[in-house]
């Protein structure tokens, strides 16, 4: 019931780029319902607001008491920051992306899917509040896909967080010069992922987010999960811009704001291999132009089907309701840094956790994510008529535990299996009747490459039977509780599960604090 309810309402948007012309595609007519019917405003402004605002200026005076140095170096400092930080979305780099994209996704994938309802939804919430559109991470295809979604549905372009290295802010996506260049016109504005104590780049940084939400012209887009998920697993939320994004809400500037939990699920993810090497400590290549156009050989495999699901727009006024007292904010002038109360913080986990447990809830597994699971646990071989009974038991099992599957409906098991390993054949393939794992050239070579290139398949192939894990590691730990538990007592097989959610709480994902539930 589940799966034939979510599957009706996705719609492939590439079936229409494929029937008309790119160029009418990104030359159309381009006018977003946004805010409050408020006009775009331009990044200059946004710049000039957030040096100007009283939050800006008292850290300035502060920090030239202290350091004993005139307010406006301290100023043109600030202006520096802003200019290594802030996007210049332009509408001609946007139209660039939108051609360039759609030939791009065409050939890489077969569909994108997403659920129609859900836009219609972000549609709304868009012109009612400011909206914080809150992206799964597993892929650098994440915010390119969210923005090129956007902008086919006629709605306004996010603002995006990119997350940089400190010391390495030079040579990450602002060092690919161009691309940088673009992704900046296209949106994006870079935050460096330590500020190591600055208190003139934190309110400068909190200051311009804040300034673009209380606006409310665009989204403003973040991944909870601060980095891309090398193993598929959703990984534990960082708070750190999200109590930005509440703080207007709290200090009410705003009267309410949106969270839209997003889920981006890919039947094959670009990265695959990359992830793998990473996970064996092969140091990560670093982001360049020319490592980009090399990557284009990528464009001749193909990367099967991508579903995104909008997710219901979350109220942080509901939210907040009857838990969090925001008087003590009006205690204190709005201008001055204060210091989350206890309360506060709890309340920002409890939100991160929740947003990433509703990107799990609608996570889409394709069929290859079971066959995944079966052969991992019948290593090194597996009969392929054996393979298809245990992946329809796995799929009846998921779907009882709430998992919901892209299975066609009428598309045998037989087929769905073969279509699976056809499109990751290289991490396994059919071979007399039994399916085994594509690790090349492993009966030939010195030991220790032997054993890479195994575990390389292995892991690659872990990273797909990892998506089911979201949706079975309650079930499971119930399971080993029972196991563990002396006598099938409430309580006692209660306390085995406690203490087994505690020793895995980094490394799934919980919702803090209601473990009986």
């Amino acid at each position: 019931e589940l799966t034939s309810k979510k599957r009706d309402e996705f719609e492939d948007i590439l079936e229409e780029r494929r029937l008309s012309s790119d160029l009418r595609y990104a030359m159309k007519c381009y006018t977003p319902v946004i805010y409050k019917g408020l006009s775009p405003c331009k990044p200059n402004a946004i710049k000039s607001a957030v040096l100007q605002s009283e939050q800006v200026q008292y850290v300035i005076k502060q920090l030239a008491k202290e350091m004993g140095e005139s307010p406006d170096i301290i100023q043109e400092e600030a202006t520096e920051i802003l200019d290594e930080m802030g996007h210049r979305m332009q509408l001609g780099a946007v139209r660039f992306f939108a051609f360039t994209l759609s030939k791009i996704f065409k050939q890489l994938f077969q569909r994108v899917c997403v659920n129609e309802e859900g836009m219609q939804r972000l549609q709304h919430a868009i012109q009612e509040h400011p909206v914080v559109l809150l992206p799964s991470h597993r892929s650098y295809v994440d915010f390119l896909m969210l923005s090129y979604l956007l902008y086919t549905y006629d709605l306004a372009l996010p603002v995006i967080a990119a997350g940089i290295g400190k010391y390495v802010f030079k040579q990450y996506f602002l060092g690919m010069k161009i691309v940088g260049e673009l992704l900046r016109r296209a949106g994006a504005f870079f935050m460096r992922r330590s500020f190591g104590g600055n208190r003139l780049y934190w309110a400068v940084f909190a200051e311009y987010v804040k300034t673009m939400l209380r606006n409310g012209y665009a989204p403003i887009e973040f991944f909870l999960e601060g980095t891309r998920s090398r193993t598929a697993k959703t990984l534990t939320p960082k708070f750190g811009l999200l109590s930005i994004v509440m703080e207007p809400f709290f200090k009410r500037e705003v009267f309410d704001t949106y969270l839209v939990p997003i889920s981006i699920s890919y039947e094959r993810i670009l990265e695959e291999s990359l992830y793998a090497y990473e996970l064996l400590g092969v140091p990560k290549p670093k982001e360049s132009t020319s490592g980009l156009l090399k990557a284009r050989r990528i464009l001749s495999d193909n990367f099967g089907t991508i579903h995104i699901y909008v997710g219901q727009p979350v109220s942080l006024r509901t939210l907040a309701s009857g838990r969090i007292n925001r008087c003590p904010y009006n205690l204190v002038p709005r201008h001055l840094p204060q210091k989350p109360s206890e309360d506060i913080q709890e309340f920002v986990s409890d939100v991160a956790y929740k947003m990433e447990l509703l990107q799990i809830e609608n996570m889409v597994l394709s069929p290859w994510v079971l066959v995944a699971a079966v052969l991992l646990q019948n290593l090194p071989a597996m009969e392929f008529e054996l393979l298809i009974e245990k992946t329809l038991w796995l799929k009846g099992l998921t779907q009882t535990f709430g998992g919901f599957i892209e299975w066609p409906d009428n598309l045998c098991a037989k087929k769905a299996v073969l279509s699976g390993l056809a499109l990751h054949s290289n991490i396994a393939r059919l071979a007399d009747g039994h399916v085994v794992l594509s690790d090349k050239g492993s009966d030939d070579g010195v030991v220790g490459e032997v054993v890479f290139r195994h575990a390389l398949a292995v892991l690659t192939c872990a990273t797909y039977r990892n998506q089911l894990l979201n949706v079975c590691v309650r079930p499971g730990l119930v399971a080993v509780a029972l196991h563990m538990a002396p006598s099938f007592r409430k309580e006692e097989v209660y306390s085995c599960f406690s203490f087994l959610r505690d020793v895995f709480s980094d490394e799934f994902i919980f919702f803090p604090g209601i473990s009986l539930k």
